[in-house]
């Protein structure tokens, strides 16, 4: 039977701790992440209709005013090229407002596919390791990239397959391109499960 120092187990409730922490950090980005993607459907919902209500108003003031004025042919045309450049406005506006939405969209999207990734097993080619906590190098946009934290180290890995076969494909183009040292590794919910066989 195998004998764990006590100093060894000491260490790894630390490393579990710090695990835990790192987790709790990255749910309640998540969370505000959420928060604020729902605080901005909102903004958008409100100035859509706030946007819908003052054309619909300018609709009927115009509409209202042209009536009054038909005697007067020049202030019909004046009144009708200011009801097209208003017009033209709005839809400038509604086209901005569909850009948002599909913005919205995306960064949805995203943090639904990272839930996804980290209940899943994945694979993924470590190309580095550091002693330090070096976020600099890993960018939340990017949904193919792991930061973990690997005793004593923190490693940062490229590439989140579904398959073996897929990860050792990539790493061999990564070793072509020079990073001689990755390997592939497979992940769980944001652990490492084990180093893979490269071939």
């Amino acid at each position: 039977m195998p004998f764990i120092e006590e100093s060894d187990l000491l260490e790894l409730h630390k490393d579990i701790d710090k695990a835990q922490i790192i987790n709790e950090r990255l749910l309640d980005q998540i969370k505000f992440k959420n928060k604020e993607i729902k605080r901005k459907k909102i903004q958008r919902n409100v100035l859509a209709g706030i946007t819908g209500v003052f054309l619909l108003a300018t609709l009927a003031v115009t509409s209202f005013t042209a009536g009054l004025s038909s005697s007067n042919s020049y202030d019909n045309q004046n009144s009708l090229l200011v009801s097209l450049d208003s017009l033209d406005a709005y839809k400038t506006r509604m086209a901005n407002l569909k850009v948002k939405n599909e913005e919205l969209s995306l960064v949805k999207e995203f943090y639904l596919a990272k839930n996804f990734i980290d209940k899943e097993k994945v694979y993924s080619v470590q190309i580095k390791s550091f002693v330090e906590n070096n976020m600099t190098l890993a960018s939340e946009s990017l949904t193919n990239t792991l930061f973990v934290k690997t005793n004593p180290f923190y490693s940062y890995s490229l590439g989140n397959f579904e398959t073996l076969v897929e990860a050792r494909e990539f790493r061999n183009q990564l070793v072509e391109m020079g990073f001689e040292d990755a390997f592939v590794a497979s992940y769980k919910e944001g652990k490492r499960l084990k180093i893979e066989d490269p071939y």
